[in-house]
């Protein structure tokens, strides 16, 4: 019998990389959508007939309830949240929300409707922030450096909440940065890369960053969603750090994304104060011996591929953009 699984956030990076597997794995998908009127399925508008969606929030738990009842799933991933730190700055309740309460609301929704469902937390090396040690273990104590941060703490805490109170199978996995050709243009290694194809395509002449000198442990998503699944596939359920176990700085994502393309990433980057976060998390390493030795799993794409990935993507969208007379504004 085909296994069922319900994702929320399926149109974002994650969800569509881990719809595509667990389609290749040979189950029904059902992915959860917010009704919005500027609906965005471009990540998975190839596998868009093979997925069923339904509509559902995180903010209203009888949708929740309706989405599990009708899906009626053996696994809940749930990746849906207000995922973006500046953001959080900006919109520190709606975070809350979403990304904490949100994960409240799901579990019970499955708690009451589909209990026997196994169920994953996305968690995030934000919950760390400023570290006490380095590398960061599942042991590591979180001290959370953004309202984002402190939302994931929350969600990740109630995870683990319901599966001791109420016998849930639910896993959180602690996911260092991973990122793809389909990161969104918010985030500073797409930034960068979209920047890079833009500079050297010719339609931009800079690119403004903040703090060069921040540094982070980036893995490739497509290599980290494969982890989601397995955590869901072992006999007990437990929490996971998902990392490469290397931090790279800004500074050297841009001067790989320039080197690639055969530009001197000093002659275009400018430094803008408007990109500093009032609280900077410095430095986030991940030790993920624990998922390598209990879940079989090592990252297979180096951070140099993945940069010259999305650099090569980069390059192809923004040569499309110049070819149809089209200009979108840069980040």
């Amino acid at each position: 019998m085909r296994k069922k699984a319900l994702i929320t956030g399926i149109t974002g990076q994650d969800g569509s990389y881990l719809a595509e597997l667990l389609l290749d794995k040979g189950y029904d998908v059902f992915g959860m959508v917010r009704r919005s009127s500027t609906e965005n399925f471009e990540r998975i508008e190839h596998i868009r007939d093979r997925v069923r969606l339904i509509q559902a929030d995180l903010l209203d738990q009888m949708s929740l309830i309706t989405a599990i009842s009708e899906s009626e799933p053996d696994e809940v991933y749930n990746l849906a949240a207000q995922s973006f730190v500046p953001t959080s700055w900006t919109k520190p309740v709606l975070t809350a929300e979403f990304t904490a309460l949100g994960v409240t609301r799901m579990l019970e929704a499955m708690r009451l409707v589909k209990p026997g469902a196994r169920f994953y937390q996305a968690s995030s090396s934000e919950m760390f922030g400023k570290v006490i040690e380095t590398p960061q273990t599942e042991r590591t104590p979180f001290h959370p450096r953004s309202p984002y941060g402190v939302a994931k703490a929350y969600g990740h805490f109630i995870t683990v909440n319901y599966r001791e109170s109420y016998d849930l199978f639910a896993c959180s996995g602690i996911l260092f940065n991973h990122e793809s050709p389909r990161r969104g243009y918010e985030f500073v290694t797409r930034k960068v890369t979209d920047g890079v194809a833009r500079i050297r395509l010719g339609v931009d002449k800079e690119l403004r960053l903040g703090n060069l000198d921040a540094q982070r442990d980036w893995g490739y998503a497509g290599d980290y969603v494969e982890m989601m699944w397995r955590m869901l596939q072992q006999d007990e359920p437990d929490d996971y750090v998902i990392a490469s176990g290397e931090a790279h700085s800004v500074r050297e994502l841009v001067e790989t994304a320039f080197s690639y393309v055969g530009l001197d990433w000093e002659d275009y980057v400018v430094i803008d104060e408007r990109f500093v976060r009032p609280a900077e998390v410095d430095m986030l390493i991940g030790d993920a011996s624990k998922a390598r030795k209990q879940l079989g799993w090592a990252p297979q794409v180096t951070f140099q591929e993945m940069i010259e990935m999305m650099v090569d993507s980069d390059m192809e969208i923004v040569q499309a953009e110049i070819d149809t007379g089209f200009t979108r504004k840069s980040g």
